[in-house]
């Protein structure tokens, strides 16, 4: 039973290297998300406004103004969705698949959010966790130096890694609450323009 418990043990303090530099790493992924997530927060506002408006009292003879209004390179998923809808309208299967793309696309686009949300609390449970055998050993041993240290660790990784959950967590929300919006606004259009070659002789 004590060779099984020291080959755990060996096994949990060994991971405590990996778990920290992966920790580190989705540290620096958080805050590279959270400078480019504020730009596009305000690129998918305004887009998202400017569609909304074209949209709002949109009818099969308005289509092809609404068409022109959109840009010529699409800033976001949005945009370049509409666009591909309105040009797929006379097949409703290809209008159908494109609203399928768009909710793909966007659930990639969720993809570092979810991942940031799910590993910080784990990463940083680990953290916490490996460090305390070490800083058991060294209590039982008298050694105060090195049980400090180990529960210095175990503290950091905790806060780290809640730190990256949270960025991870608030950029899942508001991405997908502007993501559903837009879904809506583009499920809205498909209609539209099912309409508008409909009524076509």
């Amino acid at each position: 039973m004590n060779v099984i418990s020291n080959i755990l043990y060996w096994i949990s303090t060994g991971l405590l290297v990996p778990v920290i530099v992966l920790l580190i790493f989705f540290f620096v992924r958080a805050i590279l998300l959270i400078g480019s997530f504020f730009g596009q927060y305000m690129q998918e506002k305004k887009a998202a406004a400017a569609m909304r408006a074209g949209i709002a009292d949109l009818t099969p003879g308005g289509l092809d103004a609404f068409a022109a209004s959109l840009p010529a390179r699409p800033a976001t998923l949005a945009q370049a969705y509409a666009k591909k809808i309105i040009a797929e309208g006379a097949d409703e299967a290809r209008v159908d698949l494109a609203l399928n793309d768009y909710e793909l696309a966007a659930d990639k686009a969720l993809s570092t959010s979810k991942v940031l949300t799910k590993m910080g609390p784990i990463l940083g449970l680990m953290g916490t966790l490996i460090p305390m055998g070490p800083a058991l050993v060294g209590l039982a041993a008298g050694d105060i130096a090195s049980m400090a240290y180990n529960m210095q660790v175990a503290f950091a990784t905790t806060v780290v890694g809640l730190v990256v959950s949270a960025i991870g967590f608030l950029t899942q929300q508001v991405r997908e609450r502007w993501l559903s919006s837009n879904l809506a606004m583009l499920e809205y259009l498909a209609q539209v323009v099912r309409q508008s070659h409909t009524v076509k002789p």
